[in-house]
């Protein structure tokens, strides 16, 4: 049964919070989900404290330390902390990451609070930042460009040419224009049946995009093993070595991979990181032999779905997925 009073989100969160203690490695993503139930059980200065304590971690460190930063300045701004939530807006602003998630919680933060102005330009700042010109959007920056078309519409102001990507990107029956269309609040109070029809047209359309989004809560993810992971890997399970050549080969099938899905058509693509210790642990717990390839892709799989994959892919200028340290365009996205 999903949570539904206040006293269900807090038992959900307690919940997580034992989660998070038997399996350390994903502390992150369940830390985030048991503060986001805590804030919609109104315990945001719990919720604030388990953002506190994923950014104090050394034993195992935030690898998102700007989305954790981002969503703490949103939950304190709700109870009454604005000015350290703006401090903490500046200085993602100022950081300047490389992942859309940070800029476009806090860019939605202050549209919440009425800054559109401010909410723009964080959109428009992490977009000229993530975005290439010429580049296919990745799938994580849409809702930036979403984000921005919908906070120009509240401010008036005439369509641009991130606007017309917006457009195109969006695939509801009801455009954007119209769901962003500031008059739709008057048609919540009209009484002709007409206008209330439209309204509740256009709430079914945006309904649809949601749910065609919770459909895929996590990537389709493919499984990337780092060097020295794969030569333990091989060393205990040789077995496995008809599926891992060699490293090289690794890396290069793993690309061809994600591009042959995503030409396919396939949404929301992710890959995941494997360990020797966490792949022999799942294999445990499937009561299975780590040298089953089978188990592989079910092993990245559990890692998307604990909230383990990283979007795929990564903005030409941002750090190849490889782990070369290298630009995206100049490693694996060299055409």
């Amino acid at each position: 049964m999903r949570p539904d009073t206040p006293a269900d989100h807090i038992t959900e969160a307690e919940r997580l919070l034992r989660t998070a203690g038997q399996y350390p490695q994903d502390h992150e993503p369940l830390f985030l989900q048991a503060a986001a139930h805590l804030e919609l059980a109104g315990e945001r200065a719990r919720a604030s404290t388990l953002y506190d304590e994923l950014l104090a971690s050394t034993d195992f460190p935030v690898e998102n330390p700007h989305r954790v930063k981002a969503l703490k300045a949103s939950n304190l701004w709700e109870y009454g902390h604005e000015a350290e939530a703006r401090a903490i807006i500046d200085g993602i602003r100022a950081a300047g990451p490389l992942d859309a998630a940070p800029w476009e919680i806090a860019a939605e933060t202050l549209e919440a609070h009425d800054e559109l102005e401010a909410a723009h330009d964080f959109f428009s700042t992490a977009l000229t930042l993530l975005l290439a010109p010429g580049e296919e959007v990745p799938y994580a920056t849409e809702s930036l460009l979403i984000g921005r078309h919908r906070v120009r519409r509240l401010m008036g102001v005439a369509h641009d040419a991130w606007d017309e990507l917006a457009d195109t990107l969006h695939t509801a029956a009801v455009p954007l224009d119209e769901l962003h269309d500031p008059k739709r609040l008057w048609a919540l109070g009209s009484s002709d049946p007409g206008e209330l029809q439209a309204e509740i047209n256009r709430l079914r359309a945006e309904l649809g995009t949601y749910r065609s989004a919770l459909s895929r809560p996590f990537p389709v993810a493919v499984l990337h093993w780092p060097q020295d992971e794969l030569r333990e890997l091989l060393t205990a399970y040789p077995e496995l070595s008809q599926e891992y050549v060699s490293h090289e080969d690794h890396l290069a099938r793993l690309e061809a991979a994600l591009r042959d899905l995503h030409a396919a058509g396939t949404p929301n693509l992710g890959i995941v990181t494997g360990t020797v210790p966490s792949y022999e642990a799942f294999a445990a717990s499937e009561a299975a032999s780590p040298s089953d390839p089978d188990l592989l892709p079910q092993y990245a799989t559990t890692l998307a779905a604990r909230g383990r994959a990283v979007p795929w892919p990564p903005a030409r200028s941002a750090a190849c997925w490889c782990g070369s340290e290298r630009p995206y365009r100049s490693c694996h996205g060299a055409d």
